[in-house]
């Protein structure tokens, strides 16, 4: 009796233990598929797709809607927002050498360093060398410079003039510079203008001269005569590169004196303006050609003047130059 109820007992056990072993053994082939497909596809094409067997239905709807859109379903990683560098990135010394060597071992090096930077340079450049052809007589015009020294301190000279084809120099200068860098952009100058033409004259010179904001070069400079004539200039050219070696440069030119001068016959403000385009082309860098065309004016007093000697007070001339430096 008792082993027909044992038998019925392990008869009525055997199909719930089959349910269960069917219901655990049906996840098991569905891992190794997964882990299988995982291995024979690249690791690229599960990006972003990683847990989704770990989840729960209820997840997944959750995600579809929500945080997961962020995911990539083509395989492809989204880029992460731009932002800004990190606070800790602005921290630390001025020099990384000096986190490894401190500041006190890398002083000495940087001093050497800076000595061995500190040489002199000579140059000598002519900015305008050109000739000009417009209503009545055709003149000739120079403006050159040089200088002699290191990023600090030059020696720096001057001249400037033009005149007329058969009638000779109308007007003449020269100027002796010390030359001092107040900034990585301009240098103070100071020293010494003497004119020959169209008289002999001496001025104490006070300037700047450097780059100006938008990569304009200017010259500005204050003149105080011996004769106590106070007058100043400014200059102000800018070079738009067309291509390599082709370069269109506008130039302005201002002058002012701050009192009449009969003898010179100029008159007290804005005494001349001076505009001009010139296209320049560098066969080398130090030898440049140029054409263009440029604009004069006397204003104010100083074309009363002109007027009253039977001058004209303004002239428009082609030009033709050469820019050469060595």
């Amino acid at each position: 009796m008792r082993a027909v109820l044992f038998a019925a007992v392990a008869l009525l056990a055997t199909p719930a233990a089959a349910q269960d072993h069917g219901h655990s053994g049906h996840s098991a082939p569905a891992d190794e598929r997964d882990a299988a497909a995982a291995m024979a596809e690249p690791p690229s094409a599960h990006i972003g797709h990683t847990g989704h067997h770990t989840m729960s239905h209820g997840a997944m709807d959750e995600g579809a809607h929500g945080p997961m859109e962020y995911m990539d379903h083509d395989g492809v990683t989204p880029a992460p927002p731009a932002s800004g560098p990190p606070p800790r990135a602005l921290q630390g010394p001025r020099h990384a050498a000096e986190m490894t060597y401190g500041a006190a071992a890398m002083a000495p090096s940087r001093d050497e360093l800076a000595t061995m930077d500190d040489f002199a340079l000579a140059t000598i450049m002519f900015e305008r060398f050109e000739v000009r052809s417009g209503e009545g007589e055709d003149l000739y015009l120079w403006d050159a410079q040089g200088w002699y020294g290191n990023d600090a301190d030059k020696l720096w000279v001057k001249s400037e003039g033009e005149g007329v084809f058969g009638g000779g120099v109308e007007s003449a200068q020269i100027q002796a510079l010390w030359s001092h860098a107040i900034g990585p952009w301009f240098d103070l100058q100071s020293g010494v203008r003497y004119d020959f033409e169209p008289d002999s004259r001496g001025h104490a010179v006070l300037g700047v001269q450097g780059l100006a904001p938008y990569m304009f070069e200017l010259d500005a400079a204050a003149f105080l005569s011996d004769r106590g004539d106070l007058t100043a200039r400014i200059e102000a050219e800018y070079d738009q590169r067309i291509t390599q070696r082709l370069i269109l440069q506008p130039r302005a030119e201002l002058s002012f004196a701050a009192q009449d001068i009969p003898e010179r016959r100029t008159g007290a403000g804005i005494t001349t303006v001076e505009t001009g385009l010139r296209l320049r082309y560098e066969f080398a860098r130090e030898f440049a050609p140029y054409i263009g065309v440029g604009y004069e004016a006397k204003i104010g007093d100083t074309a009363d003047f002109a007027r009253a000697a039977g001058e004209d007070t303004d002239r428009v001339s082609l030009l033709l130059g050469l820019r050469a430096w060595f």
